[in-house]
């Protein structure tokens, strides 16, 4: 018995591995593919749900789709409850697993026959080139799982006789309570439904617990799946926590709801009903619950999206709220979350440089909205500086070093609009109130409504004109100075206020520029 459950363990960690492997591989293989997928066919929930199963299904994690739903959200890319309908779909796209390892792991019985694969699996990661080193790694996940699945039944086979559904709580209220909670349990510790799932089938299939007991620890193990999701509302960015918050809530209320129809669906699928394979039924419950939860929730996305940011408002600095250490294991998204509040960044500080050189005495707010920028600048600073490097491509390099040029230009402006005594000479000449004026106008929509390549181009228009202007204007002003027109102690303020529009300038226009070629595009499929 001993061995026998030593053998069965060692099945579960085979899944596990075979598990992570085939995730890994997976998601490499269709990264773009799945941020494009999402992106694109992510319009309204009900179309979010359907693409976020189709996605989760296709890269065997439900964690990689709530990720790259996360980093949307912080991007701007998707609103919360368009992300709402990913995070539905994926439940439904996780259960495809059950049905993989049902068919093809208990009822073909590959486990062994998959042997060859690990083999062919290896070579191509030792000796492939970059996506076939993945497509390796893939296949030889996919080898482990069913390789696994034929170790636990090997050692649950042990069992038959010594532990029987008499042996585990009884099909009562409080039995099926105490299953759940157990299902929970080892969700919780293999962070892993799909390999509790496909523990239940093989317990199942040993005939040591029956169907109803399998059901009731199927609905723990759905409700575990929401543990990681849960420490996500401790920290890490307001998506991340409203995401984890939605998951909690969602599959708690489907554990509801499932629990109330475990009854029903145990008399369905057994002797006096349509008398299933208890391994098909279980898998069916499974899929069926999540899928009736999805289409149940569906309709009230907006009121449960509603509630939820009414439960979990926005925290820290407004400017940095799309920022959040889960991001960080996902670098695209990580940089997606730094280019928009970068983004975010440059409109404060459009705003406030159109609100500087039309009011210069720099009232209370301005004064408060500058120390605002100065420490959400910083925030951001360390934030890209903990984005891991190694493995990105040129792309995302790219996208990182224009952040960082453009955190750089920030942070210049930053100093410049402290600069009160160059701001204030501005109104003092006409010729300079005229080019202020203009700059005003220009941050102001810059501020109001953000387009990086159209802003672009406008600053850069003013600060050529303002380059020609300079040297025609130092000559005017010289001139003047010497003939007494001006007090020989304004010439050098004047100097400084030109030079001070034109870096102010020349720096909107960099921090646009950078904008503009870093602005968070899926790719191609």
């Amino acid at each position: 018995m001993i061995m026998g459950a030593i053998h069965a363990l060692g099945g579960v960690g085979l899944f596990l591995l075979g598990m992570i492997w085939l995730t890994e591989g997976l998601q490499a293989l269709a990264g773009r593919t799945l941020r494009r997928a999402l992106a694109r066919f992510t319009g309204t929930p009900l179309s979010g749900a359907i693409t976020g199963a189709a996605a989760t299904a296709l890269v065997q994690s439900s964690s990689a789709s709530t990720v790259t739903a996360v980093g949307f959200v912080s991007a701007g890319l998707l609103s919360f409850p368009q992300a709402l309908g990913i995070i539905f779909g994926a439940n439904v796209g996780t259960t495809i697993t059950g049905w993989l390892a049902a068919i093809l792991g208990f009822k073909l019985d590959l486990g062994q026959i998959t042997l060859p694969l690990v083999f062919v699996g290896a070579l191509a990661r030792l000796f492939g080139g970059a996506r076939l080193q993945m497509a390796g790694t893939a296949l030889a996940g996919f080898a482990l799982i069913f390789l696994g699945i034929d170790v636990l039944k090997s050692g649950l086979s042990g069992l038959e006789g010594v532990l029987t559904p008499a042996s585990f709580p009884h099909d009562t209220l409080t039995g099926r309570l105490g299953l759940i909670l157990a299902g929970t349990c080892i969700t919780l510790i293999t962070q892993s439904s799909s390999a509790g799932v496909t523990t239940a089938l093989a317990l199942v299939g040993a005939g040591v617990i029956n169907l109803p007991q399998a059901m009731a620890l199927v609905i723990g193990m759905d409700v575990g799946t929401t543990g990681t999701a849960a420490l996500a509302t401790l920290g890490g960015s307001t998506a991340a926590r409203r995401t984890g918050l939605s998951h909690v809530i969602y599959n708690c209320l489907t554990g509801v709801m499932a629990f109330l129809l475990l009854g029903p669906a145990g008399s369905l699928a057994g002797p006096g009903g349509l008398h299933l394979d208890s391994q098909i039924a279980l898998v069916a419950f499974h899929s069926g619950f999540n899928l009736l939860g999805v289409v149940l929730i569906l309709p009230f996305a907006g009121a449960f999206a509603h509630l939820v940011m009414l439960i979990v408002p926005e925290r820290g600095l407004t400017l940095t709220r799309r920022l959040g250490r889960e991001m960080l294991g996902d670098p695209r998204a990580a940089t997606d979350a730094a280019i928009a509040t970068l983004a975010a960044i440059a409109e404060a500080q459009s705003g406030l440089l159109s609100r500087r050189l039309h009011r210069p005495d720099a009232p209370r707010e301005d004064r408060d909205a500058l120390r605002t920028i100065r420490a959400a600048l910083s925030e951001l600073d360390s934030f890209v500086e903990e984005i891991p490097r190694p493995g990105a491509g040129a792309a995302e390099s790219a996208r990182l070093a224009s952040v960082l040029h453009g955190i750089d230009h920030s942070r210049r402006l930053h100093f410049r609009l402290l600069q009160q005594d160059r701001i204030a000479t501005l109104s003092a000449d006409r010729h300079l109130r005229r080019f202020a004026g203009l700059l005003a106008a220009l941050s102001a929509e810059a501020g109001a409504a953000h387009d990086p390549a159209m802003q672009e181009r406008r600053f850069n228009r003013v600060r050529r004109l303002l380059r020609k202007y300079r040297e025609s204007y130092r000559s005017r002003i010289v001139t003047d100075a010497t003939e007494g027109r001006i007090p020989a102690d304004e010439l050098g303020q004047r100097l400084d206020a030109v030079r001070w529009l034109h870096r102010v300038t020349y720096h909107l226009w960099r921090i646009e520029h950078h904008l503009a070629l870093a602005t968070p595009d899926p790719g191609p499929a």
